[in-house]
């Protein structure tokens, strides 16, 4: 623990150093652990998904939504991640790319989900502004808050690429939703973006009021290695003896950068992620390879997780990092801390921001945000 407790708080640190005075947000316009796998939306199964046979190095099928998108992701014609530069994989096309093919492709609107307002501008951060944007949902607030950290391996995407998830949680949880960019590697190593995510963190704190936002009532989210980000801020919040989070959702989140896990092993083929694409990012953000025993990258061997916030924790079953993000669910209940886990059987990494066509998406989301309204009751007692 007094490891764990010093890695942390050198972070928390160079996390503050810069936040000494806090900037105004600049404006720019416009239960217990659940282990049960998915039984809804089988209408979609079936004829359509026995059309698709098992692909080798993947753990299952993908239902006939997910596979459709898998068909338009591979029609864009994108190289594997593994083989370019940083530069080069973030012009890749994206999930988020194949979903707006698939809608084209189906006559339906590309629109994004409408909310009451999105507003873009930019927060402080430890090594300068941190690109920002504010999604406010329909009501007179003040609202709860989520901030919310977007996926990428630390390397690649940005706040566009996962435009979905924001607007989607925001409505759901009716909460404003603050999604924030980080530092991004092989430019910025660990812990670069565990620290801008920390700096957001602290931000909303001491500014929910002014977008009328309620600090009292403020969650974190994050999917793939944002899920990490948003786990490391509730533990850094804590080791900091800091307002923590009322809840955390980690959606398929990076939990431990060791490979070899059983998910690691089935779906080492598996798209849009697969096992060697983990490495890939592992070497681009962890200055070395014991950077892997950080709290903040190890989330499954931190020896204390007591007292940390209630968590929703989301995996994918056609997901390398399926394993790891059970594995901290189990190690969170086992420290005391309430856990609604739920693994999402034919659907793949990245699917959490699909529900515009994919089923369980919208399950997911429904499910996050019970998990966010629930501790926002508790909260306001």
């Amino acid at each position: 623990m007094e490891s764990t407790t010093k890695t942390i708080n050198q972070t928390i640190s160079r996390a503050t150093l810069a936040l000494a005075i806090v900037a105004a947000f600049a404006i720019s316009g416009c239960e217990s652990m659940r282990t049960g796998t998915d039984t809804a939306s089988t209408a979609n199964k079936g004829a359509k998904e026995s059309q698709h046979a098992e692909v080798k190095g993947m753990s299952g099928k993908p239902d006939a939504q997910m596979q459709a998108v898998l068909d338009q992701l591979a029609a864009l014609g994108g190289k594997p991640i593994v083989s370019l530069s940083a530069e080069e994989a973030r012009k890749q096309p994206t999930p988020a790319d194949a979903v707006k093919a698939l809608l084209q492709s189906q006559g339906k609107s590309t629109a994004p989900m409408p909310v009451a307002r999105v507003q873009d501008g930019e927060i402080p951060g430890p090594a300068g502004p941190i690109k920002a944007r504010i999604y406010t949902p329909d009501g007179a607030g003040p609202f709860p808050v989520i901030v919310y950290y977007h996926g990428g391996g630390w390397v690649i995407a940005n706040l566009d690429t996962y435009d979905a998830s924001p607007r989607a949680l925001a409505n759901a949880a009716k909460a404003i939703v603050v999604s924030s960019h980080y530092r991004q590697a092989p430019e910025h190593k660990f812990p670069a973006a565990h620290e801008d995510a920390f700096a957001a963190y602290q931000w909303v704190l001491n500014n929910a009021v002014a977008f009328n936002g309620n600090p009292n009532r403020v969650s974190v989210v994050g999917e793939s290695a944002g899920g990490n980000l948003a786990a490391a801020v509730a533990l850094m919040a804590r080791e900091a003896k800091l307002p923590m989070p009322v809840h955390q959702v980690l959606v398929y989140p990076v939990a431990n950068a060791q490979i070899g896990s059983e998910s690691e092993q089935q779906n080492a083929e598996a798209k849009p992620l697969n096992t060697p694409m983990l490495t890939w990012f592992y070497e681009k953000y962890l200055p070395t390879p014991a950077d892997k025993n950080s709290p903040l990258i190890a989330l499954t061997e931190v020896a204390d997780l007591k007292g940390l916030p209630p968590a929703t924790i989301i995996t994918a079953q056609i997901d390398p990092l399926r394993s790891e993000g059970r594995a901290y669910a189990e190690k969170l209940e086992q420290a005391g801390v309430p856990v609604d886990y739920r693994n999402y059987e034919g659907v793949t990494h990245e699917f959490f921001g699909m529900g515009a066509v994919v089923d369980k998406a919208k399950e997911a989301v429904q499910q996050a945000a019970a998990g966010i309204l629930g501790a926002n009751k508790v909260s306001s007692r």
